[in-house]
């Protein structure tokens, strides 16, 4: 009995409560990042094939896209085209507010473009 070995209980329901809570975060958290990392593809894949092709015709391309993948959170008018070295830019910019409890919110901000240099923040 000097030595004894374990874990109290308090301790026990602590870290459960910890890792309860972190758990909760990432299942709310995580269908955002799926979503912005969709979008992301869709406008490399749009800029990809965008050969001769006009703003309005990059953004209805983007719209089927966005259709087949099931993207609510943009849509093909908030997406910036531009050309930058004589190549098609698709540059998006939109925040998240995902809620947490009561009035606690997270809000995301969510960039990216075809040109890979965008991040979310």
């Amino acid at each position: 009995m000097n030595r004894q070995r374990g874990v109290a209980l308090s301790s026990l329901v602590g870290w459960g409560v910890l890792i309860a809570l972190v758990a909760i975060l990432a299942i709310r958290v995580l269908p955002e990042f799926m979503d912005y990392y969709k979008i992301r593809q869709a406008v490399k894949a749009v800029a990809a094939g965008s050969n001769g092709k006009t703003v309005p015709e990059l953004r209805q391309a983007f719209g089927k896209y966005a259709e087949i993948e099931h993207i609510k959170t943009l849509t093909p008018a908030d997406l910036d085209i531009f050309k930058e070295d004589n190549q098609v830019v698709i540059a998006f910019a939109y925040e998240k507010r995902i809620p947490l409890a009561g009035n606690v919110s997270l809000l995301i901000d969510f960039r990216g473009s075809s040109s890979g240099r965008g991040s979310s923040q």
